[in-house]
Protein backbone atom coordinates (compact mmCIF):
# COMPACT_ATOMS: atom_id res chain seq x y z
CA UNK A 1 0.00 0.00 0.00
CA UNK A 2 2.82 2.39 0.86
CA UNK A 3 4.74 1.57 -2.23
CA UNK A 4 1.60 2.06 -4.54
CA UNK A 5 0.69 5.55 -2.60
CA UNK A 6 4.56 6.98 -3.17
CA UNK A 7 4.25 5.72 -6.60
CA UNK A 8 0.98 8.25 -7.25
CA UNK A 9 2.96 10.84 -5.45
CA UNK A 10 6.03 10.63 -7.81
CA UNK A 11 3.39 10.75 -10.56
CA UNK A 12 1.91 13.60 -9.10
CA UNK A 13 4.86 15.03 -9.29
CA UNK A 14 5.86 13.92 -12.03
CA UNK A 15 3.18 15.87 -13.48
CA UNK A 16 3.13 18.87 -11.99
CA UNK A 17 6.68 19.00 -13.20
CA UNK A 18 5.74 18.99 -16.34
CA UNK A 19 2.41 21.57 -16.04
CA UNK A 20 4.76 23.67 -13.81
CA UNK A 21 7.47 23.98 -16.12
CA UNK A 22 5.35 24.65 -19.05
CA UNK A 23 3.80 27.52 -16.74
CA UNK A 24 7.08 28.63 -16.21
CA UNK A 25 8.16 29.02 -19.79
CA UNK A 26 4.99 30.94 -20.24
CA UNK A 27 5.91 32.82 -17.46
CA UNK A 28 9.19 33.66 -18.27
CA UNK A 29 9.10 34.61 -22.31
CA UNK A 30 6.15 36.70 -21.20
CA UNK A 31 8.76 38.27 -18.34
CA UNK A 32 11.70 38.66 -21.09
CA UNK A 33 9.78 39.86 -23.58
CA UNK A 34 7.69 42.69 -21.60
CA UNK A 35 10.96 43.79 -19.71
CA UNK A 36 13.07 43.80 -22.42
CA UNK A 37 11.25 44.35 -25.70
CA UNK A 38 8.64 46.31 -24.50
CA UNK A 39 10.58 48.29 -21.58
CA UNK A 40 7.74 47.62 -19.15
CA UNK A 41 9.16 47.85 -15.27
CA UNK A 42 10.14 44.23 -13.95
CA UNK A 43 7.93 43.92 -11.68
CA UNK A 44 4.50 45.05 -13.35
CA UNK A 45 6.06 42.92 -16.10
CA UNK A 46 6.00 40.36 -13.23
CA UNK A 47 2.60 40.37 -12.75
CA UNK A 48 1.16 40.34 -16.32
CA UNK A 49 3.28 37.21 -16.97
CA UNK A 50 2.35 35.43 -13.81
CA UNK A 51 -1.18 36.08 -14.10
CA UNK A 52 -1.20 34.67 -17.70
CA UNK A 53 1.08 31.52 -16.25
CA UNK A 54 -1.19 30.46 -13.67
CA UNK A 55 -4.52 30.35 -15.91
CA UNK A 56 -2.80 28.22 -18.24
CA UNK A 57 -1.15 26.09 -14.40
CA UNK A 58 -5.09 26.23 -12.95
CA UNK A 59 -6.72 24.54 -15.78
CA UNK A 60 -3.66 22.06 -16.72
CA UNK A 61 -3.61 20.98 -12.89
CA UNK A 62 -7.40 20.42 -12.27
CA UNK A 63 -7.66 18.48 -14.96
CA UNK A 64 -4.26 16.55 -15.51
CA UNK A 65 -2.19 16.76 -12.11
CA UNK A 66 -4.34 16.36 -9.35
CA UNK A 67 -7.08 14.17 -8.00
CA UNK A 68 -9.97 17.37 -7.04
CA UNK A 69 -12.34 17.02 -4.56
CA UNK A 70 -15.92 16.77 -6.20
CA UNK A 71 -17.17 17.72 -3.16
CA UNK A 72 -15.94 21.30 -3.85
CA UNK A 73 -18.14 23.40 -5.92
CA UNK A 74 -15.77 24.69 -8.51
CA UNK A 75 -15.84 28.05 -7.58
CA UNK A 76 -14.73 27.85 -4.40
CA UNK A 77 -11.52 25.42 -5.43
CA UNK A 78 -10.79 28.19 -8.41
CA UNK A 79 -10.66 31.02 -5.52
CA UNK A 80 -8.69 28.90 -3.10
CA UNK A 81 -6.27 28.14 -6.15
CA UNK A 82 -5.88 31.62 -6.72
CA UNK A 83 -5.54 32.81 -3.50
CA UNK A 84 -2.39 30.61 -3.10
CA UNK A 85 -1.50 31.96 -5.92
CA UNK A 86 -1.68 35.42 -5.30
CA UNK A 87 0.07 34.70 -2.03
CA UNK A 88 3.21 33.08 -4.73
CA UNK A 89 2.77 36.48 -6.71
CA UNK A 90 3.39 38.13 -3.62
CA UNK A 91 6.44 36.10 -2.48
CA UNK A 92 7.65 36.50 -5.57
CA UNK A 93 7.31 40.25 -5.90
CA UNK A 94 9.29 40.51 -2.57
CA UNK A 95 12.10 38.42 -4.21
CA UNK A 96 11.90 40.37 -7.35
CA UNK A 97 12.52 44.04 -4.89
CA UNK A 98 15.25 42.51 -2.75
CA UNK A 99 17.20 40.87 -5.67
CA UNK A 100 16.33 43.34 -8.35
CA UNK A 101 15.82 47.02 -6.44
CA UNK A 102 18.16 46.26 -3.20
CA UNK A 103 20.96 43.72 -4.53
CA UNK A 104 21.01 44.92 -7.83
CA UNK A 105 21.46 40.97 -9.81
CA UNK A 106 19.93 40.43 -13.16
CA UNK A 107 16.21 40.62 -13.50
CA UNK A 108 16.13 36.96 -14.96
CA UNK A 109 18.08 35.24 -12.49
CA UNK A 110 16.08 37.01 -9.54
CA UNK A 111 13.11 34.94 -11.54
CA UNK A 112 14.69 32.19 -11.78
CA UNK A 113 15.14 32.20 -8.28
CA UNK A 114 11.91 33.30 -7.19
CA UNK A 115 10.35 30.35 -9.46
CA UNK A 116 12.32 27.81 -8.07
CA UNK A 117 11.25 28.82 -4.44
CA UNK A 118 7.71 29.77 -5.09
CA UNK A 119 7.30 26.13 -7.19
CA UNK A 120 7.93 24.21 -3.62
CA UNK A 121 5.20 26.47 -2.25
CA UNK A 122 2.46 25.88 -4.79
CA UNK A 123 3.31 22.22 -5.18
CA UNK A 124 2.48 21.67 -1.24
CA UNK A 125 -0.62 24.52 -1.40
CA UNK A 126 -2.32 23.21 -4.21
CA UNK A 127 -1.81 19.19 -2.89
CA UNK A 128 -3.61 20.68 0.27
CA UNK A 129 -6.48 22.54 -1.37
CA UNK A 130 -7.22 20.71 -4.59
CA UNK A 131 -7.54 17.11 -3.46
Amino acid sequence: MKKLASNQLFQQIFKFGIVGGIATIIDWVVYYLLCNVFSIDPLISNILSFSISVIYNYIASVKWVFHVNTTKSKKKMFLEFMFFSILGLILTEILLVIGIKLLLFNEMFVKIIATAIVMVFNFITRKIFLE
